[in-house]
Order: structure tokens, then C-alpha cells, then sequence
């Protein structure tokens, strides 16, 4: 990309963020103004920033339990959710055509239909980003909310596989026999080791196998890193690929928004028909919560799930595009979407920072639509009899609850977001439940009575932050411990009231040294060890 374009993304994306923003919305207004003063997209901008939704896409798949999306909760509110929104949003589109109003005079049914199909979708890296900004993507309404995007993926990918008029090659029928070659790509993966390596394999699973493969039998290409991504997620490195992989995700995300931004220069009108499109996303969001709540998820669940779908998507306007190519929209409606998806995206914002606080501002109205029979997994857990307690039981809290169980025996449990990870446990002879720290709900149920010590392992300080702030405002008089990865964190979680805390960073290399000291001794003095077992 040309420096000027690198140093004005730069400028807008640190404003922008300055004022509690997504950079992503000043990467957006950069491409409008870099527009204005006469700059065009060129090709190698479209092509970096077609990467980056396939490593977007890669990145999903390899966090993504395929088992999620058959759960009712997802498919069912992705498809009755795109159903009755293109529904919605076509009988207003007709309606305003046979007002004359403006642009809507000049809608095909056929055009409206496309028009209301393309304003259905919410933005999936939107999403992903607010999500992972909050250490929240394995909480359960994110969850909910990335397998609904994934479902919505998939439609447009479907959509985009057969409006381009090409019918896939007959060979196409073999891309059902790639979990085939699963072993073979764990055991590169496994190969791969932990640094360059992992990253090229990441970039030709995603962009070789998944693309290109794919692009070559005539499907989307986004759609084979889609599966691809799906296909390695189980294997014990997917973390840790999808993470090697991220800072070329972000770089060539900043490419798409760009892009998006330099197509056209944006109208009085068009912005005025923008605007109204973002008041009318109050009917997606309630018609998410409500549609949620149906489904048996509990009030605060569905409430944060639709918040995180508040918004328009980038797939939006790739079907955009395609209806202004194909000559089914005009083109000034592609510039409405791309203002409509800017604001949606400035606006679910805040919204989403605050929306646990906006949920307990409006938690007596939201809980009148609260079924009264839920889910399992989505049950109100209530704690009796323990004395220690581990929040987040991954390899660390795993390592605190088997050394606490040599202690307190049975009177140990551990509470875990993943119920994949509970299960794992629960087979292990673990007595740990499934129960998201972040949930307010979560801790108007839990009894501190009779508890003397807790440990907060959870993977991200957001978690732990949340958890220290709950002991605190209940007055805990038990012991608080917490792990960190910096010692700000461990300043911030103190002056919360937590008595200990763990730097992994610091203490790993004092552990290290102990246990490395102790060996050596013991190599070195073989006597001093028969002495000591006499």
C-alpha cells in the first residue's frame, strides 16, 4: 500500500480509538477521505484485503465447534432471523418504491428482495473484534453470537457461490472427502513447531488447501479456509495457530475497511437514507433478543448476544457489489451500505462496552421475556458446602485444583465456561460445573458462605477483573488469589482486594530456576539423595 495510505489509516485509526472506537471506524472514514481527495483503490489494495477476510474466516473456523452451530439456539435464530428481516425489510423497500421517495421509486421487487438480503447479515469482524477486545469469545453469548455469524457466512457464501453464475466443477464433489486428510494435516501441524513454521502452515492451510483449493473446483474461496479452519480446530495447537496468525489478520483487515471506504463518495441523501437504516436496526436487535429468549437463553445471555449483532455487515456489501455489477441495484446503494455498516459499527460500539451495565439497568423489563424453563447449560447455578473454589479450569487451574483436592478433598470445584472442557474434567473424576465468572446472574446465585478460598485462573484479566469486583462488593472475607500476565494487572486486581497474585511471566522464571537448582543438586549428590529417601 502507498505510505500516504499506511500514515492516514494510522492517524484516523488512533483517533478513533482514543475516543472508545474500534479502529476499524477510522480505517473506514480514512478510505472516505482518501476518496474525496481523488485516491482509488488499486489492485493489490482488493487483493490484501481479500486476504484478510480469509484469514478472518480461517481464524473462525479454527475456534469454532461444528457441534455449536447444530444446536436450535443458532441455526434456528440465524435462519427465522434472516427470514423475517428480508421479509421486513422488503415490504418497506415497496412500500417507500410506491411513495416515490427518492432512491426506493427505482426498486424492483427482485431488487428489494436482493437490497433486504444483503441489510440481514451483522458483521462478523465487527463481532469477532469487540469480542476478543473483551477476552469474551468463549463466553456463552459469544458464543451464540460467532455461530449465528457463521451461519449467516455461510448463506451469503452459498449466495455468492451460485449469483456469479458459475456452476462448480464436478470435482467439486471431492472436496467431501477432505476430513479424510485430517491425519495428515495434525501431523504437519504437529511438525510445524512453534514459530515461522506455524505461521506458513496457517498461511498455506488457509490460503492453499482452503482458498485455492476451492477457488479451483469453482466455490468461494473464503468458504474452503471457512472449512479448512474448522477441520484443524480440535487438535491441541489450534490456539496457538490461530493466535501466530492474527497480527496478519489485523494488517489485512485494515485493507478491507479501507477498501470499503474508497468505492464512492457518499451523498447527502445517501446519508440520510443511512441513518434511517441504523434506527431500524432496534427491530434486528429486539428481533435477536427476542428470537433468543424463545430458544430457552436466559435474559442476560440473549440481551449481550443481540447487542453484539447490532450492526450491519461487510458481507453486505460483497452482495451489494455483486447486485451493482450484475446491474440488479444502482450503484449509489453500495455507498448507502458502506455509511449504514460505518455508523451501525460507531454505534453498537459503546454499546457493547456498556452492555452489562445497560443490562442491569434493564434487567426487571428483560427478565418479563425470560422463559421459565431454560436451557441446561444456561442455568442459574447455585454453590453450597465448598471451601475452595477454582474460576477457570485450563491447564493452570487444572494444576490449583488437583494440589487443592490433596487439601480440601471433595470440598474443591472448579467452574469452567467450556462444556467441552467440563465434560473432560467431570470423566477425570473432577467435581467441576459449568459457569460464566462474567455473568452478573451468575453471582446473585453464588453463596460465599462457608468458603475460604478461591483462585482466578481464568485466561483473560477481563474475567478475573470482573470476579475480584464481585468478591469485593459482597464483602468476601475468604482468601482471593489470581494469576497475571503483567503487573499493572496484579496492582489493579490488589486494589480490588485480591490478597495474592501470580505474574506467569516473573514466577515461570523463578519456578524454572528452583526446579532446574533442585535437579542439578540432586544429579550432582546422588548420596545426599539416599541419604534423604533413608
Amino acid at each position: 500500500m502507498d505510505p500516504v495510505v499506511i500514515a492516514a489509516a494510522f492517524a484516523l485509526g488512533l483517533v478513533v480509538s482514543r475516543l472508545g472506537l474500534p479502529p476499524m471506524i477510522g480505517f473506514l472514514g480514512c478510505g472516505f477521505v482518501l476518496h474525496a481527495i481523488g485516491f482509488e483503490p488499486s489492485i493489490a489494495m482488493e487483493e490484501i484485503a481479500d486476504l484478510g477476510v480469509t484469514l478472518l474466516l480461517f481464524s473462525i473456523g479454527l475456534k469454532l465447534n461444528i457441534k455449536s452451530l447444530l444446536k436450535a439456539e443458532v441455526w434456528g435464530t440465524a435462519s427465522l432471523h434472516m427470514g423475517i428481516t428480508i421479509g421486513f425489510f422488503t415490504v418497506v423497500l415497496l412500500l417507500l418504491g410506491l411513495l416515490k421517495i427518492s432512491l426506493f421509486a427505482s426498486l424492483s421487487w427482485s431488487s428489494a428482495l436482493l437490497l433486504s438480503f444483503a441489510l440481514s447479515f451483522s458483521s462478523t469482524v465487527f463481532a469477532v473484534k469487540v469480542l476478543e477486545d473483551k477476552g469474551e469469545m468463549q463466553s456463552l453469548y459469544g458464543r451464540v453470537a460467532i455461530g449465528i455469524l457463521v451461519m449467516q457466512d455461510i448463506f451469503a457464501v452459498v449466495f455468492l457461490t451460485f449469483s456469479t453464475g458459475k456452476i462448480p466443477s464436478v470435482w467439486a464433489i471431492c472436496l467431501l472427502g477432505l476430513p479424510l486428510l485430517r491425519p495428515v494435516m495434525y501431523r504437519l501441524l504437529d511438525r510445524a513447531g512453534h514459530g515461522e513454521m506455524l505461521i506458513l502452515y496457517g498461511l498455506m492451510m488457509a490460503l492453499l488447501l482452503g482458498a485455492g483449493l476451492f477457488e479451483l473446483v469453482g466455490l468461494k474461496p473464503d468458504l474452503g479456509a471457512l472449512i479448512i479452519g474448522i477441520l484443524l480446530a480440535n487438535h491441541p495447537k489450534s490456539g496457538e495457530l490461530a493466535k501466530s496468525l492474527f497480527s496478519f489478520k489485523e494488517l489485512f483487515l485494515v485493507a478491507f475497511f479501507l477498501n470499503i471506504g474508497l468505492q464512492a463518495l457518499p451523498t447527502w441523501e445517501s446519508v440520510a437514507i443511512a441513518v434511517a437504516l441504523c434506527i431500524v436496526l432496534v427491530v434486528k436487535v429486539a428481533l435477536y433478543f427476542g428470537l433468543l429468549s424463545f430458544f430457552r437463553l436466559r435474559a442476560r445471555t440473549s440481551t449481550l448476544s443481540a447487542l453484539s449483532l447490532a450492526n450491519y455487515s461487510e458481507f453486505g456489501l460483497i452482495v451489494g457489489a455483486i447486485g451493482v455489477s450484475n446491474g440488479w441495484l444502482d450503484a449509489e446503494w453500495l455507498v448507502i451500505i458502506a455509511i449504514a455498516l460505518s455508523l451501525s459499527m460507531a454505534l453498537a460500539s459503546p454499546l457493547n462496552i456498556h452492555a452489562s451495565r445497560l443490562y442491569r439497568a434493564n434487567k426487571p423489563r428483560l427478565h418479563k421475556y425470560q422463559r421459565q424453563q431454560l436451557l441446561s447449560y444456561d442455568s442459574n447455578i447455585e454453590l453450597s458446602g465448598e471451601r475452595c473454589i477454582i474460576f477457570g479450569m485450563g491447564r493452570i487451574g487444572t494444576g490449583v485444583y488437583d494440589e487443592m483436592h490433596k487439601r480440601f478433598g471433595d470440598d474443591v470445584l472448579g467452574i469452567e465456561t467450556d462444556i467441552e472442557r467440563v465434560n473432560s474434567h467431570v470423566a477425570e473424576d473432577r467435581k467441576v460445573i459449568q459457569g460464566d465468572a462474567t455473568d452478573s446472574d451468575f453471582w446473585e446465585k453464588l453463596s460465599s458462605e462457608g468458603i475460604e478460598l478461591v483462585y482466578l485462573a481464568m485466561p483473560n484479566h477481563h474475567g478475573n477483573l470482573f470476579a475480584a469486583q464481585q468478591f469485593q462488593r459482597r464483602q468476601f472475607s475468604g482468601q482471593v488469589a489470581a494469576i497475571v500476565q503483567y503487573s499493572d494487572e496484579g496492582e489493579e486486581l490488589k486494589s480490588l482486594g485480591v490478597n495474592a497474585v501470580f505474574n506467569l511471566y516473573e514466577e515461570a522464571g523463578a519456578g524454572f530456576a528452583d526446579h532446574v537448582s533442585a535437579q542439578l543438586v540432586t544429579d550432582h549428590n546422588p548420596s545426599k539423595t539416599q541419604r534423604d529417601t533413608a
